[in-house]
Order: structure tokens, then C-alpha cells, then sequence
């Protein structure tokens, strides 16, 4: 999924196959990395992790907010995407559901990286519109095909529903809280599949 944004940390040749590896093996150890310590992670424990030099992380990503950056956009994505898959392989009431769960985990596990950027959120303006843009795509499209099916209300709006998954993100911002965020989805699809057609 190609980012409309202009990324701070590639340069407009297209990168070969095995400089794209190690990027997208960057991306992946950096992600694990900050959600376990924090963004200010040892860069050179995330390259010794990849299996390459510091040297070649600079090369890709020359700051540390132009890995913080390409981490959060890079998650985001992926996020988006298994929405794609999930519906390919679920019923869509049920993608939605597992899609949601998946979200408030990505919210818990990466909610440092947004808190990061919002600091300086005048110089990510077009990245936040781009990952809300992307989630809001996501939603409308699950939403859609579950109310299309019959497995939901027809009258659930994409925003709304991004509000009440934020809500449960913030309700469960604790240690161990993972539980009670899957309790309060499961309860927030109820409510959706109240009074639906097929049910």
C-alpha cells in the first residue's frame, strides 16, 4: 500500500530489492523496539536486531523522527491492510470484529509513537490526515459489507464507530488491560448486530 505522503526517509529512486528487505526489516524491528522501551529505543540495538550496520539504518532513515515516522505510517498500513485480508477470508461481520480487536492492540502497542508526533503535529499534518484517511477507509468498507450482508444495522456511521474504539482505547490504558478491551468489543458488536436483518 504506496503512501501518498512524501516520505522523509526515501529518496525518488526506487529502492532494490534487497535495500527494500533491509528497510522493511527495519520498519518491523523498530516497531517492536518502541513499543517496548519507547521512541528513544537504541537505534543501534534495532540495526544489531535487523542483522545490519547503524551505517545502513542512517542511510535509510537519517533521524530518529525519520524512523518514528516511517514506523508509525509503516504500522498503520499494515494495520489497514489486514483489513483487506480479514474480509477475504471472513464473514464480514466477523472481520470486523477481529479487526477491531486488532485495532485497540495496535492503539495499546503504539500509542507512544502518535503521542511522539503529536508533538510536533504542525510538521505531520499530512501524515495524520493520511492515516485517518486510511482508517476511515478501512471502517467504512468492513462496516459496509457486514450491514450489505445483513450481520449488522444499516444505520452504524464509520465515525461514530471510530470514536467508540477510541473511547475503549483510552478506557483500557493500563498494564494487562488487553481483556477488558476485548470484553468492550465484544459488546460494541452486540450492539451493532441488535436488530439486524439476518439475526
Amino acid at each position: 500500500m504506496s503512501s501518498p505522503v512524501a516520505a522523509t526517509d526515501e529518496t525518488s529512486r526506487p529502492l532494490r530489492a534487497d535495500a527494500r528487505r533491509n528497510r522493511d526489516a527495519l520498519l518491523e524491528h523498530a516497531s517492536a523496539a518502541f513499543a517496548e522501551h519507547g521512541v528513544e529505543a537504541s537505534l543501534e540495538d534495532i540495526a544489531r536486531r535487523t542483522g545490519v550496520g547503524i551505517g545502513t539504518l542512517y542511510r535509510h532513515f537519517p533521524t530518529r523522527e525519520a524512523l518514528v515516522v516511517a514506523a508509525y505510517r509503516h504500522g498503520v498500513e499494515q494495520l489497514c491492510q489486514a483489513a483487506t485480508d480479514l474480509a477475504a477470508a471472513n464473514p464480514p461481520d466477523v472481520a470486523l470484529e477481529k479487526w477491531m480487536l486488532r485495532f485497540v492492540g495496535y492503539v495499546a502497542t503504539k500509542r507512544g509513537l502518535a503521542a511522539t508526533l503529536k508533538t510536533t503535529a504542525d510538521s505531520h499534518t499530512e501524515l495524520f490526515a493520511y492515516v485517518h484517511g486510511l482508517i476511515t477507509a478501512s471502517i467504512t468498507s468492513l462496516l459496509d459489507a457486514a450491514a450489505k450482508d445483513g450481520k449488522i444495522r444499516s444505520d452504524v456511521d464509520g465515525l461514530d464507530l471510530m470514536r467508540a474504539l477510541g473511547g475503549i482505547c483510552m478506557a483500557s490504558d493500563q498494564v494487562g488491560s488487553q481483556e477488558q478491551a476485548r470484553r468492550l468489543v465484544s459488546l460494541l458488536m452486540d450492539g451493532m448486530r441488535y436488530g439486524a436483518p439476518a439475526r
